[in-house]
Order: C-alpha cells, then structure tokens, then sequence
C-alpha cells in the first residue's frame, strides 16, 4: 500500500480509502447500496486495515447517520488507535424535515459537525467535506464555518465533493484573500469509463495542488466486468440503481480492452479499472466499498497491478474524451508557447 500527501497539506493517506456507505441500510434507497450491520462491517474494517489503508470515508446522509454510528462502533470493536487512522466525512444532504436541516449553512454545518463527532465516538473529524455545492448560501459563509471548526480543534482538515471547477477555485480565492483555513481536496467521480473530470476539474486540481478522492471508481459497478453488450446480467447493483451516469459504448469499448489485459495477467476486470485510476497522476486515493469480504480482498489486490505504457495508451485510445471547445482552442494556442515552459 502506498500512501500519498493530501493536496498541499502536511496529511499523508493511503492510495485506497474505505468507503463505508454499505454501512446500515434499511428498506429505502441505501438499502439498495448495502445493510450491512456492526459485525459485518467490522470485518470488513478490519480486513481494509491489515491491507494498509488508513483512510476510511463516510458522510452523515449515509443511512441518515448510521453509516457513522457504526463506523464509529467498529473503530471501538477493534481497538484501533486513533493516530493510526485518518477519518473523513460530509455534510450537506438533507438530515431533518426542516428548511435548515440541510445545506452548507454556518448552522447546518455547525450542528452536524458536532453530531457526526457524537455518532463517530470521535473528538475530531481528520477531514471534513462539503457534500456538494449548496447554491443557496454563499460560499463564503460556508468556507467561514468550516475555518471556525478548524480553529475550534473539531476539524483538521477540509474537502469539497462534486463541486465544479470554478466552484472550487472561487473557494480557494476566498480562503486565500480572508486567510481561512485551505481546501486540501476534493471528492469526485471519476474511472476509466467515465472521464469527464478530465475537461476542466482535473487541470484545475494540478493548478492549485488539490488532492483528489476518486468515488464510484466502477461506475456503480458498471466497470465490475459483469456486464455485456449483450445485456445478459443478471446480477449487480446497476439492475436497481442505475448510477452514475455513464456513455456505456465507450465503458464497453474498455471493457473489451481490460477483459484482455485482465486475462494477460491473471486479474480481475475491476482490477484492471481500479488499477488505471491508481496509474493517474492526479488521484491521491481510490475510494473502494464492499459488501463482502472477497469484493473487499479483491478490489485491495489492484494495487499490486501493473498497467504498462502500451496498456494504459490501449484504454486511453478507446475512453479518451471528445474534443470540446475551449479545449482544443486552448491546446492549439498553447502549442506556440509550450516548449519554453519545458526544463531543460
């Protein structure tokens, strides 16, 4: 397991993160993502923390705050010391019935930090995320309410997740101008099949030196290897819960390719998709959820693949995205200037 720095911060975090939103599901829409309950899901930690990982995400919409309880739980269960481990987070879904009960208000964020800590058994949260971009409070209330957490010693750390790019380096001007604490990351879709990220957010994360957590990494198993054109599958999260979205010509197209380069080595096509993404530069870590322990030993075994310069050209080929303007515009100009910003 490698471990790699968080953005600009001082963190370092293990190339694979645990996802716990399998954790607690009932008869509602996280059922169908998992129900898992403690004994279980304490196997599973375990299982991710003899593997070397060391990061492990939630977020209190997760089974409407289980998700954390039983994290919290497991954490307990097994002793784990609590230097040994780096615990994220996320607020923003909608966690009461009232107008306030969401969103990234300075309230909202302020009264669920405290019951994510209470639901964890924690006294800090090692990275605290905004869910996703709440258009009805300004940004800078937002950024303002996460500093005072930081500052409180609740919070050390701070992330954003589906935000766009210039969401997200507006964010970083006002943290600079009002010397708040920094954005250290950012949560977002991203795999093999699906690389939209590429277009805008990935340059923009390069830019201002923003660590990158990859969730979905399958496309919502998409990526799994158990489907085909053929729409024979019988099995799947995708049958019941067809997300994220995906251009599912292009998946199949480098489904053909990792089927290919999963047989050459002896490996899973999941295997092959988690592998890719650990091949980027720009990921600082691959968020991977489990329902069951072979699931989980599995996904841990990509990083132990290889993909060599011709395999990652071979997927590159077939996944590449379009040419969109400014895109090519950018890369057309760019092209008079960018041998002199080469070392030598």
């Amino acid at each position: 397991m490698r471990y790699n720095r968080l953005g600009h911060s001082g963190l370092f975090v293990s190339e694979l993160c645990f996802g716990t939103m399998t954790f607690g599901g009932s008869d509602d829409m996280w059922g169908q993502i998992g129900k898992l309950q403690q004994d279980d899901a304490d196997g599973l930690l375990k299982t991710a923390l003899d593997a070397g990982i060391n990061f492990i995400d939630t977020a209190n919409i997760y089974a409407t705050g289980k998700s954390e309880e039983i994290l919290g739980q497991s954490l307990k269960n097994l002793g784990v010391a609590r230097e040994d481990v780096v615990i994220a987070t996320k607020v923003v879904g909608p966690m009461g019935e009232g107008p306030n009960a969401r969103g990234a208000s300075r309230g909202h964020i302020m009264d669920q930090a405290k019951a994510s800590l209470k639901r964890l058994q924690l006294d800090h949260i090692d990275l605290y995320q905004i869910h996703g971009f709440d258009a009805a409070t300004p940004i800078v209330e937002t950024l303002e309410a996460l500093d005072t957490l930081v500052r409180q010693g609740h919070v050390r750390y701070l992330g954003l997740s589906n935000w766009a790019a210039w969401q997200v380096v507006k964010a970083v001007g006002i943290t600079e101008a009002r010397r708040l604490a920094p954005i250290s990351s950012l949560q977002a879709y991203y795999s093999v099949g699906g690389r939209d990220l590429e277009r805008d957010v990935v340059p923009m994360l390069q830019s201002e030196q923003i660590g990158l957590m990859v969730w979905s990494p399958l496309a919502g198993g998409f990526l799994s290897g158990k489907f085909d054109r053929d729409g024979k599958t019988t099995e799947g999260r995708r049958l019941t819960f067809d997300f994220p979205p995906i251009d599912k010509d292009r998946a199949y197209d480098a489904i053909d390719v990792m089927r290919s380069i999963a047989a050459q080595k002896d490996c899973s096509v999941a295997q092959v998709a988690l592998a890719w993404l650990l091949h980027q530069n720009v990921v600082t870590s691959v968020i991977i959820g489990a329902k069951r322990q072979e699931q989980l030993v599995e996904n841990i075994g990509s990083t132990k693949i290889s993909l060599t310069a011709e395999e990652l050209s071979a997927l590159d080929k077939v996944t590449q995205l379009p040419a969109e303007y400014p895109g090519w515009m950018l890369k057309r100009q760019g092209e008079y200037r960018a041998h002199m910003a080469q070392p030598e």
